[in-house]
């Protein structure tokens, strides 16, 4: 069985050289990046969620201007930027929050507002019930979650997989978004991730947060910035640098048992990863107790 590749790349700070460390990583995590993504759409999904000047709720606007060239670079088309938040309705005001209008001076004519985005059904939970997904994220050639390394109070982690949440419609779902937690949220991170299959995974460990994630935790400098075109692989690598067993997270042992080619390599022999040894990276985050068996030895 061909292994999924996830890179590790070493990152101390948001000043370094980021575009030239992502795009060595593009090259150990895809290398025909450049071929696939040609002349194509790009959709970043960043996890934009709250803003609290205190901690590190968000991905770092710094690292996803460097991924925008980075694809730029390869020769995409286009690349949009795009959310919907769970919690608040003025997405604007959030991303100025944040810093993504200061960072990026064309952020407004380059940004989609998923909880406002014109949307199409499609059949969802086991051929249960129509799901309403934003078309910007259903026409993209490729959808990249540009996710922040959390621990979360429900899911004990939150990466690349749970980062899909945003882009359920709040127009359509309300905040936030009750209709993914009704359907039980571990369940509703593997069928989004299901449905929207052309993706690849950045994820933003540079300062990632510890303790009561996603939005109360604590910042930690993690140093890291882990990549792949397997959103589960990629997830299953980062748990490993949190040291937490991906093996007992819950929706990545949902996603592996799907046995969908590109969406499930989740034990180490099943992934190839280059860069950086986990190793040397890997620490032990903080959690809520009701996670503490999840820790690995």
């Amino acid at each position: 069985m061909e292994k999924s590749t996830v890179a590790v790349l070493r990152a101390a700070s948001y000043e370094q050289e980021l575009l030239a460390g992502l795009e060595e990583g593009m090259r150990e995590a895809w290398p025909e990046a450049a071929i696939a993504v040609l002349d194509k759409t790009v959709l970043l999904k960043p996890n934009l969620v709250e803003f609290d000047h205190r901690t590190c709720i968000n991905t770092d606007p710094r690292l996803v201007l460097a991924v925008r060239e980075l694809f730029l670079k390869l020769g995409a088309r286009e690349v949009w930027i795009g959310e919907g938040p769970g919690h608040r309705r003025d997405t604007w005001d959030l991303a100025d929050q944040a810093g993504y209008r200061k960072i990026m001076p064309d952020f407004d004519s380059r940004f989609v507002d998923l909880n406002l985005d014109d949307v199409r059904s499609v059949r969802a939970y086991g051929d249960s019930m129509d799901l309403f997904l934003p078309k910007t994220i259903l026409n993209a050639d490729l959808v990249v979650s540009v996710a922040k390394m959390k621990t979360h109070h429900w899911a004990a982690a939150t990466l690349s997989m749970k980062n899909f949440f945003g882009i359920v419609p709040g127009s359509i779902y309300g905040w936030p978004k009750n209709l993914l937690h009704y359907q039980g949220i571990d369940r509703s991170i593997v069928e989004l991730n299901r449905i929207v299959r052309n993706t690849f995974a950045i994820v933003d460990g540079i300062v990632a947060m510890e303790g009561n994630g996603p939005i109360q935790g604590t910042p930690v400098a993690a140093g890291v910035v882990v990549m792949g075109r397997d959103v589960a692989a990629v997830d299953a690598t980062c748990a490993r640098l949190m040291k937490l067993d991906p093996l007992k997270i819950k929706y990545l042992k949902e996603a592996a048992a799907l046995g969908i080619a590109g969406l499930g390599a989740i034990e180490e022999s099943e992934i190839e990863q280059r860069g950086e040894n986990l190793s040397s990276l890997a620490r032990p985050f903080s959690v809520l107790s009701e996670f503490d068996g999840l820790r690995l030895a």
